[in-house]
């Protein structure tokens, strides 16, 4: 079974060609994380929020990533961070396209 952990934050610094130039050693630091499959970044500008939805293959590494990725956000001066674990119901997700179950 693979599970999702969604993680949000307040951010109000750069977004955009700027944020991703500024954390392509942290992408490359996290692609290496044991269980994890994949990471989407996301941010609002608008909203001032940055966070990532991740798909890990077993819980015990995403809630160890999540453990890990908090305290590390923490020591950038991020607070208010907000994480979430659900498990992924593949049957329905196949359904609707999620490709990455396959």
């Amino acid at each position: 079974m693979a599970y999702i952990l969604q993680v949000d934050f307040p951010h109000d610094k750069i977004f955009g060609e700027e944020f991703s130039k500024a954390f392509v050693d942290l992408a490359t630091d996290i692609s290496s994380e044991d269980g994890l499959l994949w990471k989407i970044w996301t941010e609002n500008e608008t909203t001032k929020e940055a966070g990532g939805i991740y798909l890990f293959s077993n819980e015990a590494d995403a809630k160890r990533y999540l453990t890990k990725h908090t305290a590390r956000l923490e020591s950038f001066g991020y607070k208010d961070i907000r994480a979430k674990i659900f498990s992924v119901n593949e049957p329905l997700s196949l359904i609707t396209n999620a490709g990455f179950l396959k």
